[in-house]
């Protein structure tokens, strides 16, 4: 595939490739949760430009899409609920370190050798005139309405867990009509009203 790209989009695949490897361990080099999510982030940007290099825009929208609000979320619940200060206290981000790196070069030497020795087939189909649209018939197909449902779900579930996380409401602290002129807080601070 990279003989069909113009010498930009090899440049671009080759830098970004190298870009979301380094991330990728980034991740699991620093200290806090908050760096490693936001080496993730960066990481699935990098993949987003090469999938725009391949011309494979869809994909890269959704990646760039996805992973974006994804690590934005996580960042924000580790702002709000972490018992360390935003989740940016060193700790250590992996477990069982040596056996976890055996298994991690074992498997990129595996995947290596298997790239460049497989006879990999060349594809014979026409491209379709809207691929897009067929890469979504054949992604969601007949389970579109159990997408939705579980679309529904796991957004309830979030304003859930927030509502049961979060001890005190606007209605705790300014009444129940809410006309109270200073909140009843139980820690003194914020922004004068």
């Amino acid at each position: 595939m990279l003989t069909d790209l113009s010498a930009w989009a090899v440049t671009a695949v080759v830098v970004l490739g190298a870009l979301s490897v380094a991330a990728g361990i980034a991740v699991f080099v620093v200290d806090s949760m908050a760096r490693a999510t936001f080496a993730l982030l960066a990481s699935f940007l990098a993949v987003t430009g090469v999938l725009i290099a391949f011309d494979l825009d869809y994909l890269a929208f959704v990646t760039a899409l996805m992973m974006t609000i994804e690590m934005a979320i996580m960042a924000v619940f580790m702002i709000m609920f972490m018992m360390n200060p935003a989740g940016l206290m060193p700790m250590t981000m992996v477990h069982n370190a040596r056996g976890s790196a055996l298994v991690g070069a074992g498997a990129f030497v595996a995947l290596t050798v298997g790239i460049w020795t497989i006879d990999w087939p060349v594809g014979e189909v026409t491209r379709p005139a809207d691929s897009t649209r067929q890469l979504g018939e054949a992604i969601m197909g007949s389970h579109m309405l159990a997408m939705l449902v579980i679309g529904v779900g796991l957004f309830a579930t979030i304003i859930s867990g927030t509502l049961l996380a979060t001890a005190r409401g606007r209605y705790d602290r300014f009444g129940a009509d809410l006309r109270a002129a200073r909140p009843n807080d139980p820690v003194p601070g914020g922004l004068p009203r």
